[in-house]
């Protein structure tokens, strides 16, 4: 499967703005007052918020490797090596 240059920068792009949003969600979501209940326990909107932030860090990693992959194969095609 071939990806074009653009495609590889926008996958990549896509993986570093994944983590950027949700590191900060997930520090709001750790600050929040309904994260946590009167006796310091986690509430479910806190371990639904923190699942959906773990899942989309994975997903942001593999579309951020993805795209750093398929950057680096553009760029050994641009200079004429095939690493």
């Amino acid at each position: 499967m071939r990806i074009t240059r653009g495609t590889a920068w926008f996958l990549l792009a896509f993986g570093v703005w994944s983590w950027i949003i949700w590191i900060t969600f997930a520090k709001n979501l750790w600050a929040s007052d309904q994260s946590w209940s009167a006796d310091g326990s986690p509430t479910a909107y806190f371990i639904v918020h923190a699942v959906l932030t773990v899942v989309s860090f994975v997903l942001g990693t593999i579309i951020g490797g993805l795209g750093w992959r398929a950057v680096r194969a553009t760029a050994g095609e641009r200079a004429g090596t095939n690493t």
